[in-house]
């Protein structure tokens, strides 16, 4: 059974300028599968019925059944007389189009090559391993070890910290969830940047979270009385923040801007949940906002209940599961309480290997800084040469650009991608309700020669004939 159902003036507010030099069946039916593949539609939603869909498209009824038709045809519908078309994904390949040798270039995700270091850390946790054979199983807080290089970290940063509020998780995306589900109940009104992470939408809106968005560029950042208006009119209950080095628009959170945040948070009872994945990945940011690195929750006068979350997998690598929270302890104690309705807990081996890591961190991030600025000024050049049209960001830390296209045609450049071989991810995935399509974030985190490669497959979808009909993909990208 459907567990959402999407009326026809939702559907059409997603589709945005869906009309292509293709048919118009076809290029409704690229829509929505696009829709589909990057999640704006969920798998399980029942799509409104053909007639109505016509009438608020004002289309014949026959493109919109033609259209319905292919995406049954290629998988991405289920249509059951009474009970109207479901979404789901292929269960079996289906035709692709064409691509260069070696299938797909992968930039849905803005993902780091692991640090060399791993091979041999791994190695050593290995050899570690079975001393806690006997005495972890199910670890449901975290390896003291681990814990404590975790708050010797915070502590270095400026934050002082104590093991017993870490607490070790499998990545931020777990984290997140695990808070949402925790301290929210149904309903309750959560602030969100807008653009963001968007499976961070997903774990609040499953928490049954009703989402206030604030909005964050890449020229301006945050519009502080925005913020204070926010938390001014709905008191929220949480609000979800990604200060340094924001994904996707790379923007950090002036100094002034996160006191009056904090300040905020204090006075309406907020809890701020501070995402810090990206934090330390500085290219050359700026001594003129006052900041330095210095984790959020470092404020002078900041509440005690700021929640931070972090990760190693924008800074080690994303195949290592391992995040934590750092929170006051009684928040701790809730989370563990409640964690096992999920999981029963982080991975030993790789709580072993990241503890192996920590004490080499600086290096590691230094080193990224170095290699992320030497790609975003190469990729900032080169767009400037190959599609001067666009308008580029020199983001000073983070892991992607947020690129102004000139033009809302961020689906359709992102579906026709596709047929050169290209896998990128569609601004509105970073909005609410298809925002951003004049948007594309291309992450400066790849090789160089995969970002050079990508940017040529680019330059070829946008100087093409892109807005004809592209084949059905049954490739599924995730967002990180």
């Amino acid at each position: 059974m459907a567990s959402i159902t999407l009326s026809a003036r939702s559907l059409a507010a997603l589709l945005g300028q869906w009309k292509t030099a293709a048919p118009a069946y076809r290029g409704l039916a690229d829509r929505i599968r696009l829709l589909v593949l990057d999640g704006r539609i969920p798998v399980g939603t029942r799509l409104p019925a053909e007639r109505e869909l016509a009438d608020r498209l004002a289309l014949s009824r026959t493109t919109v059944t033609a259209a319905y038709r292919e995406l049954r045809e290629a998988g991405y519908l289920r249509s059951i007389r009474g009970s109207g078309s479901v979404t789901l994904l292929p269960s079996a390949p289906t035709a692709l189009a064409p691509v260069p040798q070696g299938g797909f270039l992968d930039f849905s995700k803005a993902a780091v090559p692991p640090c060399p270091e791993i091979i041999d850390a791994v190695a050593t946790a290995a050899a570690e391993l079975p001393r806690y054979m006997h005495d972890f199983d199910y670890d449901l807080v975290g390896m003291p070890e681990l814990r404590q290089a975790i708050a010797d970290r915070y502590t270095a940063r400026g934050l002082p910290t104590d093991p017993d509020e870490i607490m070790v998780t499998v990545g931020a995306q777990h984290a997140i969830a695990l808070i949402a589900r925790t301290l929210l109940s149904r309903g309750d009104r959560v602030l969100v940047e807008m653009p963001s992470y968007p499976h961070a939408y997903e774990a609040l809106r499953a928490a049954g979270a009703r989402l206030g968005a604030a909005t964050v560029s890449s020229e301006t950042g945050w519009d502080v009385r925005e913020l204070e208006q926010w938390f001014e009119r709905t008191s929220p209950a949480m609000a979800y923040l990604m200060p340094d080095f924001h994904n996707p628009t790379g923007a950090s959170m002036p100094l002034e801007t996160r006191r009056r945040v904090a300040a905020a948070a204090e006075r309406h009872g907020t809890v701020l949940v501070i995402d810090e994945t990206t934090a330390e990945l500085d290219i050359d940011r700026p001594t003129d906002q006052g900041l330095d690195g210095t984790p959020f929750a470092a404020l002078e006068g900041a509440p005690v209940s700021i929640i931070t979350i972090g990760s190693v997998g924008k800074t080690i690598w994303g195949g290592l599961r391992i995040g934590w929270i750092r929170a006051e302890r009684g928040t701790i104690r809730k989370l563990v309480s409640a964690r096992s309705l999920g999981d029963l807990g982080t991975p030993i081996l790789d709580q072993l290997t990241v503890q192996q890591l920590m004490p080499a961190m600086d290096g590691i991030v230094a080193r990224r800084g170095v290699a992320l600025g030497e790609t975003r000024d190469r990729l900032v050049d080169l767009l400037a040469d190959r599609l001067p049209e666009w308008t580029v960001p020199r983001v000073d830390g983070g892991i992607a650009t947020w690129v102004n296209l000139g033009e809302a045609a961020s689906s359709q450049l992102s579906l026709a991608a596709r047929s050169h071989g290209l896998v990128i991810v569609a601004g509105p995935r970073f909005g609410i309700d298809g925002a951003f399509e004049r948007y594309l974030r291309i992450p400066i985190s790849y090789p160089w020669a995969q970002t050079e490669q990508a940017v040529e497959l680019l330059t070829q979808t946008w100087h093409s004939a892109m807005f004809g009909h592209v084949p059905a993909l049954d490739y599924l990208e995730d967002v990180v």
